[in-house]
Parts: C-alpha cells; sequence; structure tokens
C-alpha cells in the first residue's frame, strides 16, 4: 500500500529517531513527510518501531493510505523530491 506519513517531534533525538526510521520504509519528500510503499506486515512494524520512540503524550505521527487510483493523480509543483540539507555528499 502506498501511504503518506506526517509526523511533529517535539525533541530533537526523537526527531532524528524517527527520521531514521522512515528512511527504512520510504523517501523524504519534505522535512517531516515521508511517502512509503509497504505491505501490511512492513506496515505494523513501521508504526510499532516508531511507536517505540516518540512520547504519545508531545508527539504525532499521522498514516494516510493511498488507494492505487489516488496515488496515480498525485501532482506535483515546483520541487517533487526532498533534498536532505544535512545528508552527506561525497565530492568527486
Amino acid at each position: 500500500m502506498e501511504m503518506i506519513v506526517a509526523y511533529d517531534i517535539a525533541h530533537p533525538r526523537r526527531l532524528n529517531r524517527v527520521a531514521k526510521i522512515m528512511k527504512d520504509y520510504g523517501v523524504r519528500v519534505q522535512k517531516s513527510i515521508f511517502e512509503a510503499e509497504v505491505d501490511s506486515k512492513r506496515f505494523a512494524e513501521m508504526k510499532r518501531r516508531v511507536r517505540d520512540v516518540i512520547l504519545e503524550e508531545e508527539d504525532g505521527v499521522k498514516y494516510f493510505p493511498l488507494c492505487e487510483k489516488c496515488a496515480g493523480t498525485v501532482e506535483i509543483i515546483g520541487q517533487g523530491v526532498y533534498v536532505d540539507p544535512d545528508k552527506e555528499y561525497l565530492v568527486v
């Protein structure tokens, strides 16, 4: 299933941990938004890993499933892929 995951994490350490988890499942498209394609088993695993990191009283994570028809109609204006400014680069 295609999915959009958006999160708002209060503490920088937890924020970084959630971002690292999400990179195992999808592609970052904005600072705190990922696109992921997961089956039900990987979705359950992803949610469990995120739940183990966040504090539900302070943080929030939303999972938006996209049906196949909806995923095919996504419109992008401007930059379509987020470029992480903190990512390391190798200059050759």
